[in-house]
């Protein structure tokens, strides 16, 4: 087992960054990805809150329109996305899509101020095709830098946003407020497939797009897909470690049925027509780390272990 330094940083009462600790600690990064199927992304300028729909400086009638949406879209996320260098352009804009496997698609919206959104309604647009704004074209690749939610986000974040950003030499790249998993920073999603990455350090970047660009998944820093909850994120990764490479949409999840309490069956069936069957559990780490850096002590995390695997038809 791993030593983990828990000394205090040089603000006092403040424990090492939970990156560091989980990183010290060899925390696996599998199935720990935020469950969301859709996505709304809001160009906000202005600094952001802990709370940032209810600290930002939107009017009533959009913060209430906002929450309204969210309530109507199934497994909502929303996210605040900034770029430094668009601070000084006149016009805002906004994204919008689906995670959903088989429904992956973005759209792009255009506003002369946030208020526009109000009337707007996000759920029926999908439903409708993305009728009223503008299909995106390839990745989107949002960094979580969201710093008032915890530190290591900003830490890790900020240099990563840069790196990508370099790389890409695209517009797909933005800064983003929380995305979940504080202690995995730096942490990128990429839409419209909802694909997690954790301890992404910028010398890490090339890896990642290398693999996008061939339609693969970075196993080394994959946390999971946010269409699959933790059970079958676990299930999806060991599968992939068994066949070896395969595309982003080559396994097709076939079900889970719990088992117990605490354990579930998993089914995908892979290119060949052999049918993966992934038996998963959840359990308590035997090491303690800090789920924020603003956790008062740290904690033993609930995990997703796969407990047996075999191929049942082909």
């Amino acid at each position: 087992m791993a030593v983990v330094s828990m000394e205090p940083t040089a603000r006092a009462g403040r424990p090492a960054f939970c990156a560091a600790v989980s990183s010290a600690s060899e925390e696996p990064l599998a199935a720990t990805a935020s469950r969301i199927d859709h996505w709304i992304l809001v160009e906000y300028r202005g600094a952001w809150a802990r709370d940032v729909l209810g600290e930002c400086l939107f009017s009533p009638e959009l913060k209430a329109h906002l929450r309204a949406q969210l309530a109507a879209l199934e497994r909502a996320r929303l996210l605040f996305v900034k770029k430094p260098e668009r601070r000084s352009q006149s016009g805002r804009q906004v994204f919008f899509g689906s995670s959903k496997p088989g429904e992956e698609q973005f759209y792009a919206l255009d506003v002369e101020h946030q208020n526009d959104l109000v009337g707007f309604d996000f759920a029926a647009a999908l439903r409708a095709g993305g009728v009223g704004a503008t299909p995106v074209e390839g990745p989107l690749f949002v960094v979580c830098t969201h710093g008032k939610r915890d530190r290591c986000c900003a830490k890790q974040g900020r240099p990563l946003y840069d790196a990508l950003r370099h790389e890409t030499k695209t517009d797909r790249v933005w800064q983003s407020t929380h995305v979940g998993g504080d202690r995995f920073a730096g942490n990128v999603v990429v839409l419209p497939h909802g694909l997690y990455y954790g301890r992404v350090e910028p010398g890490d970047v090339d890896s990642v797009l290398e693999a996008h660009s061939a339609g693969r998944i970075d196993l080394d820093h994959y946390r999971g897909r946010s269409a699959y909850s933790f059970p079958v994120q676990a299930a999806e990764r060991a599968v992939r470690e068994h066949t070896g490479p395969l595309e982003i949409g080559d396994l097709a999840f076939l079900g889970s049925r719990r088992l117990g309490d605490n354990s579930w069956r998993v089914r995908f069936r892979t290119p060949n027509d052999a049918v993966h069957e992934v038996d998963v559990a959840a359990v308590v780490a035997a090491d303690s780390v800090y789920l924020t850096c603003d956790a008062s002590e740290p904690k033993r995390p609930r995990r997703h272990e796969v407990t047996a695997y075999r191929v049942v038809s082909r």
